[in-house]
């Protein structure tokens, strides 16, 4: 079984197990790791692999969901059910669980939670001015 399919169905069982989130919301957050962690090697050129902490993936999710689907980025995630940052969390957990993503020692899920808003992150780039000093 190819690499691409063992994944698919270990996808399939983690929904199976948590529908909270479809399968898109686990393939964007394990695309947005890769961003990030390329993210982070062209911001410091001597910057050995090692674990990304959650403050890290947030905010490399954050600028991957944005640059990835711009306006959307907030239907788009809400229609998969991350619809926070403590939704992330669940998500890589998730993962880790099922030995698709590695945690670091002292990881938690906790990490995640009042990482960011989601309208803040996601909704208000793209406001008018005046509409944006309405919401602050």
């Amino acid at each position: 079984m190819g690499a691409h399919r063992q994944l698919q169905k270990a996808l399939e069982a983690i929904v199976r197990d948590d529908s909270r989130y479809a399968i898109g919301a686990y393939i964007f957050v394990r695309m947005g790791l890769d961003y990030t962690i390329k993210r982070l090697a062209a911001r410091d050129k001597n910057r050995k692999y090692r674990n990304v902490s959650a403050a890290e993936l947030l905010d490399g999710i954050r600028a991957f969901a944005l640059e990835s689907f711009g306006q959307m980025a907030y239907t788009l995630l809400g229609e998969w059910g991350v619809k926070s940052t403590s939704d992330i969390g669940n998500i890589v957990f998730n993962l880790v669980d099922a030995q698709i993503l590695a945690a670091a020692k002292g990881d938690k899920i906790e990490d995640f939670d009042d990482g960011y808003d989601f309208k803040e992150a996601f909704v208000l780039p793209y406001l008018p001015k005046k509409k944006k000093r309405a919401l602050k």
